[in-house]
């Protein structure tokens, strides 16, 4: 069976590569909208707010300033919280939530917690100094039905033009993959949690 060899022809290997850019020039000529995007991160897999992380430290390098709404987690304190409050120029953080439902066992006080976050967020959202805005486990307080739903979708539409918000947590509601720019689903393939491994510093937390 014939093989592809590892070293091609040099003047083979060029034209491919020359056709090759030409039309990933010509892709991204072709790309000229910019716009403050919704994003998405939901899914059963971990890294959804995690990658929201990333997003924060990339706008802290260009030194863009940022928002940060966490909406359900509070009772305890996570490295990338450290890690923001050493920005205190360039990042607005709100830690409003109390914990999950199931640990407050209140469901007033949950409605409570997620209303005066939501306050927080609109407040955000609204910020002509914002380049992005996190809101941290938005979909888990939807899918408690915490928040109106319309409410939050009508919040989202009316941000400041320009604005990029990235919207966390498992179970987004489709109505909100549908008004989202971008959506990606963290897929759960292997988890050590499921083998008695504890949630642990620095990659947990």
């Amino acid at each position: 069976m014939a093989t592809t060899p590892l070293t091609p022809d040099p003047d083979q290997h060029a034209a491919k590569m020359a056709r090759i850019k030409a039309a990933k020039d010509r892709l991204y000529a072709s790309k000229t909208v910019e716009k403050g995007l919704l994003m998405v991160h939901t899914g059963t897999g971990k890294g959804k707010s995690t990658a929201a992380w990333g997003l924060a430290m990339r706008c802290l390098g260009h030194g863009l300033p940022i928002g940060v709404v966490q909406f359900v987690k509070g009772r305890r304190i996570p490295g990338e919280r450290l890690l923001l409050e050493r920005f205190p120029d360039l990042v607005t953080l709100k830690v409003m939530g109390e914990g999950f439902t199931w640990e407050t066992q209140d469901r007033a006080r949950d409605l409570a917690a997620a209303r005066a976050a939501w306050a927080e967020a609109l407040r955000m959202l609204t910020d002509p100094h914002l380049h992005l805005v996190i809101l941290d486990e938005l979909n888990i307080v939807l899918r408690y039905d915490l928040l109106p739903l319309d409410e939050v979708l009508a919040g989202l539409a009316a941000r400041r033009n320009g604005l990029h918000v990235v919207v966390t947590g498992r179970n987004a509601r489709p109505e909100l993959i549908e008004a989202a720019d971008l959506v990606t689903e963290m897929r759960l393939v292997k988890h050590p949690f499921r083998a008695g491994v504890k949630g642990q510093l620095g990659v947990e937390f």
